[in-house]
């Protein structure tokens, strides 16, 4: 089987979808998406692409795009939470692009979906598919839909997040584990609060920590907010593990009401935002069958502690889409990339969110050292060069 007659069905049209796409169809490699969603569209708030996921997006062909509408951040600011002083200050921008062979950007999630959406064509994209059922043969796949259609392809990839269907076929009996905090998200004007344009800012307090990060070319400010269980009136659990249901603005304006003046009035400028119950999950011991696997959050949900979420499914999608072009022409090949890929990439993912463990606000009170942590062996990983020192580029 030739690669380009290899039919991949991609499940889920986020980021890690997406990417997949554009990684898979550069290869010469034919691919469907399914979506769920009616229109392909992104919600959320503020998102960090790293340099081990830029530079990848930058040899896809987006270099030019994100330039246009994300920020490379100049610094780094670290401030007391009671006083406003600044108590760190680490350069970025052209040094960081220079240490790590790729700019860190910021940017919204909205903004980076509609540049990966832009890159693949409508025609591949097939909205209004919600998977109920997946059933592998040794031809092939059969993905059954809610509509009652279905549709068949020689490898499945399950980009569809956390709650996928497939990653529940492989992980039945998996039990989340609620970390006792919660990340409440919101984007707010520039012109609110007088921060810095072109500057990343934490607050590291008793209670939690505050970042923030601008976005749309500085004409907005993203920021999350750390805080223990129980800072959102409702509970944290209350809703159960979902990451966009609206957060309680009095109750986190309560959370910030004594902290300095520039972080208490970046938080009063948001009208809404967005609460993100914290849950951990043991890796998989096992992603990919032998036409099937998982990619991005659906292989392995992460803390947001790193911002290595969007970065590591980048990664994915183009070990996934050279490991696939390279094996599969060859008897068996389907199977032996798929096997590779989950050796590729399950170790390192999960070594990514064992440290994300580590970067939550009982961690950051112990004092500024804790702040910041030395993740360079994250930025500095290029997946391509692993590739490459495997034969496979």
């Amino acid at each position: 089987m030739s690669p380009d007659r290899i039919r991949i069905a991609v499940v889920g049209a986020g980021i890690g979808g997406l990417t997949a796409a554009i990684a898979l169809r550069g290869a010469g490699l034919h691919v469907d998406v399914y979506e769920q969603a009616p229109v392909l569209t992104e919600v959320g708030a503020g998102i960090h692409l790293a340099p081990n996921g830029s530079r990848l997006l930058h040899r896809l062909g987006l270099g030019e795009s994100l330039r246009a509408h994300a920020v490379r951040p100049e610094e780094l600011e670290v401030r007391a939470w009671d006083t406003g002083a600044v108590l760190a200050r680490q350069p970025m921008g052209a040094a960081w692009e220079t240490r790590f062979a790729g700019p860190h950007y910021t940017l919204h999630r909205a903004d980076l979906h509609r540049l990966l959406t832009e890159r693949v064509p409508a025609s591949a994209v097939h909205l209004r598919h919600r998977v109920v059922a997946v059933t592998e043969d040794t031809d092939g796949v059969r993905i059954d839909f809610a509509d009652g259609t279905h549709a068949r392809a020689d490898v499945l990839v399950a980009a569809d997040g956390v709650h996928s269907v497939v990653r529940r076929t492989l992980a039945p009996a998996e039990r989340p584990v609620l970390t006792g905090s919660a990340a409440i998200r919101a984007v707010v004007p520039a012109d609110g609060p007088a921060l810095p344009v072109d500057a990343m800012l934490t607050w590291s307090g008793p209670t939690g920590r505050l970042l923030a990060h601008p976005v749309r070319g500085g004409r907005q400010t993203a920021f999350v907010a750390v805080l223990a269980d129980g800072s959102d009136v409702d509970g944290p659990a209350a809703a159960g593990e979902s990451w966009s249901r609206a957060a309680d603005i009095a109750a986190l304006r309560w959370a910030f009401a004594d902290w300095e003046p520039t972080a208490r009035k970046l938080v009063e400028s948001a009208a809404e935002a967005g609460h993100w119950t914290l849950y951990d999950r043991e890796p998989l011991p096992r992603w990919s069958t032998g036409r099937t696997t998982l990619l991005g959050d659906a292989a392995h949900p992460m803390l947001p502690h790193h911002g290595q979420g969007a970065s590591q499914a980048i990664e994915d999608a183009v070990a996934l889409a050279a490991l696939l072009a390279h094996h599969g022409d060859r008897p068996g090949g389907v199977r032996e990339a798929l096997r590779r890929y989950e050796e590729l990439r399950l170790d390192h993912t999960s070594r990514v969110r064992l440290g994300s463990l580590g970067g939550g606000s009982q961690r950051l009170a112990a004092g500024v050292a804790h702040v910041v942590d030395d993740v360079t062996w994250v930025q500095r990983y290029d997946v391509q060069a692993e590739l490459a020192a495997a034969g496979v580029l």
